[in-house]
């Protein structure tokens, strides 16, 4: 990515054959990224299975990369399901972890030999029906609604323990066609505490299913594996100074109209002070991928008990489902400079061909620095020589009719001047931020991905479907 970006004609060349914005994608570091999670299992004694989380990025082209590395996908929906299967991934190297699985999509699941993840009483009938009716038996595991408390939040994913049990008590896997492989849970959040407390109740819920017969070889612990944007802490920690400093009145906003990004100014008896919590990612993060999941193995589950020797004990693996911290380095958006100009009140805004949900996940902004590539003098018709300036900052602005269409809410500072034509670049944003909100309102059209090949970058065959 390096490389290309250091191309000005390269650049050029893809905004012009596929239009701005456009996806880039090189997969190239997806198997680093995965092995240092399985490697860090391996040190634990623990056996690791990745499955790649297919809503983080839809091409198709992980899909092959994450085959020819030998590790499995998560599916969420009925398409992400079938294409999946038809690029040719074994059954067995799939899970199903959709929130909702209407009907269809449970009997296809089921019926390919694709294992199950069930979420709740009802999806566990149904899937017990289904079952009930094939050839072969299906492959199972329950979603655990760990106990809050003691740092863990309450989630509306999957249902208590007890509840699980009352279940297998009432509807007896016997004859019904299933066979329970595994104990699931998700989390929302990074702490490795919370991560290894929910171990501990799986474990639990483990051995109480084996008392009723049942042979469950693994737990899954879901999505969630940190990965850091930003290398400089320093770097990281002076934004945040300079912002709440900003929303306490403390100099100028940093961001759009001074937006707290969660954060808000309030007044108090001692004056005024913050309030609110940070939205957004965590986007400088320590530990993270390996390192983060040998401290959660590390950690005790039950007194002179870590996680990791309670999955030995029990010889059970270790499965998880990942995205953003597996696609990690593995592509940009680049988008074309349509206009320089100011608002009525005098703020400098930089147009670009592109809407504010081709980069943006459920953070409030996408805070790593975009890339100012020279493409204005060959990349575009309209280019333009003069690089005009804001000297304190101006902001990236898109093309939906709404007063707020901020691609990006933090203000940029172009020292050398930007030209219309020139091309912004949006670094790292493969995982979620490319495709898990993007729109084609105002019917315009989805961004293009072209994936790197032998011959340089060809589209994606997701783009045909």
């Amino acid at each position: 990515m390096r490389r290309l970006l250091g191309d000005p004609a390269a650049c050029a060349d893809l905004l012009r054959e596929h239009g701005s914005p456009v996806n880039v994608h090189d997969f190239g570091p997806l198997r680093g990224n995965a092995a240092e999670v399985v490697e860090a299992g391996r040190r634990q004694g623990v056996a690791v299975r990745v499955f790649v989380a297919r809503k983080a990025n839809k091409t198709l082209g992980l899909v092959d990369e994450t085959r020819r590395l030998g590790h499995g996908i998560d599916v969420g929906s009925e398409r992400e399901l079938l294409q999946v299967l038809d690029r040719g991934v074994p059954p067995a190297d799939i899970v199903l972890t959709a929130a909702v699985k209407p009907g269809r999509l449970l009997r296809t699941a089921m019926a390919r030999g694709v294992p199950v993840v069930l979420d709740n009483l009802d999806e566990a009938l149904a899937a017990q029906s289904i079952s009930s009716q094939l050839p072969h038996p299906s492959s199972v595991a329950l979603r655990l609604a760990p106990e809050a408390g003691r740092g863990l939040a309450p989630t509306r994913f999957g249902e208590g323990m007890r509840t699980w049990l009352d279940f297998l008590d009432a509807h007896p896997f016997e004859g019904a066609g299933q066979r329970l492989d595994g104990v699931h849970f998700h989390l929302h959040g990074y702490e490795p505490g919370d991560r290894t407390a929910a171990l501990g109740q799986a474990i639990e819920l483990v051995d109480q299913v084996r008392l009723r017969g049942h042979e469950p070889s693994f737990i899954d612990m879901g999505g969630g594996m940190p990965m850091s944007y930003i290398d400089d802490a320093g770097a990281w920690e002076t934004f945040w100074d300079r912002h709440e400093a900003a929303v306490l009145g403390d100099g100028e906003a940093l961001t759009w109209r001074g937006d707290g990004l969660g954060l808000r100014r309030e007044e108090g008896r001692d004056g005024a002070r913050l309030a609110g919590a940070r939205d957004l990612y965590p986007y400088h993060q320590e530990p993270v991928r390996g390192a983060w999941l040998e401290q959660v193995l590390a950690g005790e589950v039950a007194p002179g008990s870590t996680a990791a020797r309670a999955l030995r004990d029990r010889d059970l693996a270790l499965h998880c489902e990942p995205g953003r911290s597996m696609l990690d380095g593995c592509g940009l958006t680049l988008s074309r400079v349509a206009f320089r100009k100011h608002t009525s009140d005098g703020i400098p805004i930089v147009g670009l061909e592109m809407n504010r949900t081709q980069c943006r996940s459920t953070s409030a902004d996408f805070l790593v620095d975009p890339i100012l590539v020279r493409t204005g003098a060959h990349g575009h018709g309209r280019g333009t020589g003069d690089h005009w300036n804001a000297p304190r900052g101006a902001f990236l602005v898109g093309a939906y009719c709404i007063e707020a269409e901020l691609i990006l809410r933090r203000r940029i500072v172009f020292p050398q001047g930007v030209a219309v034509g020139d091309c912004i670049a949006l670094p790292n944003t493969a995982g979620y931020l490319m495709h898990i909100l993007e729109s084609a309102s105002h019917q315009i059209p989805l961004a293009a991905n072209v994936v790197r090949s032998q011959d340089g970058f060809a589209r994606d065959d997701i783009d045909g479907l």
